[in-house]
């Protein structure tokens, strides 16, 4: 897949999340270069249309233009489907100490730091405040007894020492984190739920058709235009969009694509159907090729039941576990002929897969019989091209679960089945 720059929708003062990357996050925003496109209005003939229309009558036989009292009742599936959602939206204010001077005649009101960007010597950690750093999207999905839940995403709240939410009516409440999934770029945020009234329902995204209305909420450029609304359709389904967030997480998204303008700040936001319900969150809109070509209308989300998985994972236990299959892999593509036919020893029409370049010891894949340089093509009978459709397939089962790989081992085809029996964090522990 292509590399391409992306602005992130959580904009950051530091400019760190507006670099450009591979296939970038779309977070939230303060301050930041701005893109806009030209400014137009669409009115939707919905289903109860009315207008009154009074002319105000002239108290002269002047010839000058007059105003016409004119009252329009709007109540299109769109108003609909925003009306039913909208109040569950929220801004997530990712906080972080700013150091200050204790010598300084500015206190806080000045970050001040020296010509290489580091802060005073004389800054000690009492003098640190917190301070909005970022700020993104969220949506309330629950509400159980005193405590609500919002999903937002991960680079939102990533280095995050404090989270203040932002609610509809513009009332702050303190948000604590209650988990992070760095793969999926989703995150838990609870609070209290006693100013909370209204919770969103999730959709089923398998079901999303292509063309049908989609809708962003959220809080572009910041919570200063919190709940705006914007609308397209939904592009394409099943994309995958694989990239390093900040923290050089790989993210991997099988993502909605739509036209909904996507910008700074809509990270961790709902994509909405035309029945109100919540069927991804907007994560990443992609804005330049890898040839520098500029593209307009490319934003994606975390599919809903994508979503619903992660979320009730990190719920439970602040962490998503995922099985370990205990090998290390490169992209057939990335392979070269003379490689493939000197040690690989491939039929020739095998030209996708993902190599094994090591299996560790006492791990699933070493237990099935999988051998460094076998070429896995398939699993549980779906085509492989990548090593993200590998890790793609990994990660829709279960510690305990199996799976059946199929792969070459020069010119043999064959089929294991792999029990999958031990975690990602488990691996990394026996590896140190």
């Amino acid at each position: 897949m292509d590399r391409k720059d992306v602005t992130p929708n959580s904009n950051k003062n530091k400019n760190g999340l507006m670099k450009k990357l591979g296939i970038g996050i779309a977070g939230g925003l303060i301050g930041g270069s701005l893109a806009f496109g030209g400014l137009y209005a669409i009115t939707d003939m919905g289903n109860n249309n009315s207008s009154n229309t009074s002319e105000l009558t002239p108290t002269d036989n002047s010839s000058d233009t007059k105003v016409s009292n004119v009252n329009v009742n709007v109540n299109s599936d769109i108003t609909k489907a925003v009306d039913k959602v909208q109040n569950a939206v929220v801004s997530v204010i990712n906080m972080q100490s700013v150091r200050k001077n204790s010598s300084s005649l500015y206190g806080g009101l000045f970050d001040e730091r020296g010509q290489n960007g580091t802060s005073d010597s004389s800054d000690t950690a009492d003098d640190a405040d917190l301070e909005a750093a970022s700020e993104g999207s969220g949506v309330v999905y629950k509400k159980d007894g005193d405590t609500a839940y919002i999903v937002t995403n991960n680079h939102v709240v990533s280095g995050a020492q404090g989270l203040e939410i932002v609610l509809h009516d513009g009332t702050k409440v303190e948000g604590e984190l209650v988990g992070t999934d760095s793969y999926t770029d989703l995150a838990v945020i609870k609070v209290k739920s006693d100013k909370i009234d209204a919770v969103a329902e999730f959709g089923n995204s398998d079901s999303l058709k292509i063309g049908e209305p989609a809708i962003a909420i959220g809080s572009p450029l910041g919570s200063d235009y919190a709940n705006s609304v914007t609308q397209g359709i939904i592009s394409s389904v099943n994309r995958n969009i694989t990239n390093q967030n900040d923290d050089g997480d790989t993210i991997n998204i099988n993502a909605i694509q739509t036209d909904a303008a996507i910008n700074p700040g809509n990270s961790g936001g709902p994509l909405v159907n035309i029945e109100g319900q919540v069927i991804g969150i907007n994560s990443v809109k992609i804005v330049q090729s890898s040839d520098s070509v500029s593209v307009e209308g490319m934003g994606f989300a975390i599919p809903s039941n994508d979503v619903v998985n992660i979320i009730n994972q990190l719920e439970k236990d602040g962490k998503v576990t995922r099985p370990a299959l205990g090998v290390t892999m490169v992209d057939m593509t990335n392979i070269s002929t003379q490689q493939r036919e000197q040690i690989l020893k491939t039929p020739e029409d095998v030209t996708t897969g993902v190599v094994i370049r090591s299996v560790q010891t006492a791990t699933p894949a070493e237990e099935a019989g999988l051998e460094k340089y076998d070429v896995i093509t398939e699993i549980d009978g779906e085509a492989i091209e990548t090593t993200t459709d590998l890790q793609s397939a990994l990660y829709n089962k279960k510690v305990g679960d199996t799976m059946e790989v199929t792969y070459y081992r020069q010119d043999k085809k064959q089929t294991t089945t792999v029990k999958l029996t031990i975690d990602q964090e488990a691996l990394q522990q026996t590896d140190e």
